[in-house]
């Protein structure tokens, strides 16, 4: 570990400038930076480090995390060419943010919730940035078709310049080739492609493993010794990834290794991003965006302010929603589809947070 341990969730706010690193860092965690563990001796309950030290233990909690998926893509080995940038971590953000001056060339490949953070504190740190996605929109996992135009708007207006339905062929340093034989040049890449979780340490261990360190509702691995939470974990064949479900986790062991009794039975997430500074943007989704039939839905769109919410109703419970600008009424959707509540009889007025 080469940082002390810190908020995730702020990654592109320190990369747009508006933190500094020592903002986002969480007090009162002892570390040993520059050591490395490197394999867990199950039957002496020891962790061995890459300097030759040991550290004993009674119960080891993994928390180890995930790392940027690097695309299949012509010129990228494991070693990333100078220019080419992950964005997941504090050192990554460190490292983009020490490389962009304004002007900068920039491409960002990705456009999910890294690859639009990165792509607008990008811009608003005065790069001519490219945002090549994939997929048909942008944040397509989250967001409907008319809240991600809108969000396209949205960077559009900071200068960003946005592709979609764009499939990268490969590198030529840090210019980006398009299937189509385009190049687009630049003078930093931005790999936002999706992590994987870091499970070498437990499959070493002969834990079991699958996408992630499969744990039960205790946390428990299958060592019962060994507990897993976050990025590395897999619960009831989820993988989360994201920082909600990895501090209910977090939680819920925190209780049962003090002795209280806790389980952790999942997470139903709720994306939320709010990004400060010029053209603030607050959004958040949950559940299911996308309705079945015979499924209501109730949509408000304000296209001046850049407003929209839509929620999915199936019979009286709330099963999705999507809000993005205007997000007063997101805390009462949010707890009413969590604790899988009845609607009220007037459900428009409930979407407008009135009674």
């Amino acid at each position: 570990m080469t940082s002390a341990p810190y908020n995730r969730v702020l990654l592109a706010e320190v990369l747009a400038g508006r933190y500094g690193a020592d903002v986002i860092a969480q007090p009162g965690t002892a570390v040993r930076r520059g050591v490395r563990a490197v394999r867990i001796d199950r039957a002496d309950r020891i962790v061995q480090c890459d300097d030759g030290s040991t550290v004993p233990y009674g119960t080891l909690v993994l928390a180890t995390g995930s790392n940027s998926f690097l695309p299949p893509l012509r010129g990228l080995g494991h070693e990333l060419p100078d220019g080419v940038h992950p964005f997941r971590t504090l050192d990554d953000c460190l490292a983009l943010s020490a490389a962009v001056r304004p002007g900068t060339r920039a491409v960002v490949i990705g456009g999910g919730l890294l690859g639009v953070s990165a792509a607008r504190a990008l811009a608003l740190r005065g790069a001519q940035v490219v945002l090549a996605q994939q997929g048909e929109r942008l944040m397509e996992r989250q967001l409907d078709a008319e809240a991600s135009a809108l969000l396209r708007t949205h960077l559009t207006d900071l200068g960003v310049e946005v592709h979609t339905e764009c499939r990268v062929r490969g590198l030529r340093g840090t210019d980006v080739e398009l299937a189509d034989g385009y190049i687009l040049a630049s003078d930093l890449t931005v790999l936002a492609c999706g992590a994987r979780p870091r499970t070498g340490l437990a499959l070493a261990a002969g834990l079991d493993v699958r996408r992630g360190i499969v744990v039960d509702d205790e946390l428990r691995t299958s060592d019962p010794r060994i507990h897993a939470i976050g990025d590395c974990a897999e619960h009831n064949g989820q993988v989360y990834g994201l920082a909600g479900p990895a501090l209910e986790q977090a939680d819920a062991l925190a209780e049962l290794l003090s002795g209280r009794p806790a389980a952790y039975t999942g997470t139903r997430s709720l994306t939320r991003l709010t990004l400060n500074g010029p053209g603030p943007l607050d959004l958040a989704a949950f559940g299911e965006t996308t309705p079945l039939p015979g499924d209501d839905v109730i949509a408000l769109a304000d296209a001046t302010r850049g407003a929209y919410r839509k929620v999915v109703v199936r019979g009286d419970r709330l099963v999705g929603g999507v809000l993005l600008g205007d997000l007063t009424s997101v805390g009462e959707l949010a707890r009413t589809w969590e604790g899988d509540e009845p609607l009220p009889s007037t459900p428009l007025f409930h979407l407008l947070g009135g009674s």
